[in-house]
């Protein structure tokens, strides 16, 4: 199941995590943001051993996308060792979230 990543806990989960971390911007709204929703499942559990995958829902959470001028969703961060590798724009491939994943690894 992928983690849910919040303002609060972003600090210590994303920007003191040693591993490759991938933090979906989403919201419930946003038809592109939901059709995603299963890949982000499924890289979750494939790297759930080598990388934290998970979500940040922007309604409740304004902090995160306002830091990183987040325009539009979904939107993937990917961070390794705290630092922010690259950010994805629209809806990608698993192929696409993979190739960038296995890249930081």
């Amino acid at each position: 199941m992928a983690y849910e990543f919040t303002d609060s806990n972003f600090q210590t989960d994303v920007l003191e995590n040693d591993k490759v971390t991938v933090v979906d911007l989403w919201a419930e709204w946003c038809q592109p943001c939901l059709a995603m929703g299963p890949i982000v499942e499924q890289l979750a559990e494939e790297y759930k051993d080598r990388a934290t995958v998970g979500k940040l829902n922007v309604d409740d959470n304004a902090e995160v996308p306002m830091q990183y001028n987040v325009r539009g969703i979904p939107t993937f961060l990917i961070f390794k060792n705290g630092e922010l590798k690259d950010k994805l724009v629209g809806m990608q491939s698993k192929k696409m979230l993979q190739d960038k994943i296995e890249s930081l690894l």
